[in-house]
């Protein structure tokens, strides 16, 4: 099979118009070898409701990578539009990314204390995806939190906020 792309299309242009398709913003977290593991993620969507579950898109590079197949276990923790700095932070290669962060008591896996929503995962299935890996969660848990505030957004390179039905960067 395959890797190479389709002729007239590249990484960059395809980043170009993959950029104009508007996300939220998460972060992935989980425990590997006794420490809390975490990473930014737009990549997140929802896949069933019988039986509830969501799936995350993961690259094999990353170290949260390793830890999520180890744990077979995450969180994602659905970010609003004052958190910018949490996506960057876990977005940033770094020894403690939890440090100064709070999380929410009582949970296995991080939870991140002020995110809108979380959904704690048990991994169903890695699939292959190119450079990246699809992990498929059965849904264990699940809250929303904030119903006032607004999501962070990724769209073209940028972080922005939802306001009053405009996209703000």
């Amino acid at each position: 099979m395959s890797t190479a792309a389709p002729a007239g299309i590249d990484q960059e242009s395809f980043r170009s118009a993959m950029g104009c398709l508007a996300t939220g913003v998460t972060v992935i977290t989980t425990v590997f070898e006794g420490r809390p593991v975490g990473m930014t993620a737009s990549a997140v969507s929802s896949l069933s409701l019988d039986p509830v579950m969501l799936l995350a898109c993961v690259s094999r590079r990353l170290p949260t990578h390793t830890a999520l197949d180890a744990s077979r276990r995450f969180t994602v923790n659905v970010l609003a539009d004052d958190q910018e700095w949490l996506a960057r932070r876990f977005a940033t290669p770094m020894e403690d990314k939890f440090a100064g962060v709070g999380t929410l008591p009582g949970h296995e896996l991080p939870v991140l204390a002020d995110s809108l929503a979380h959904f704690t995962c048990d991994v169903e299935e890695r699939l292959p995806g190119g450079d990246h890996s699809i992990f498929t969660g059965r849904v264990t848990e699940c809250e929303s939190r904030g119903a006032e505030r607004d999501p962070l957004l990724y769209f073209r390179g940028r972080f922005g906020a939802w306001e009053d039905g405009v996209q703000h960067a």
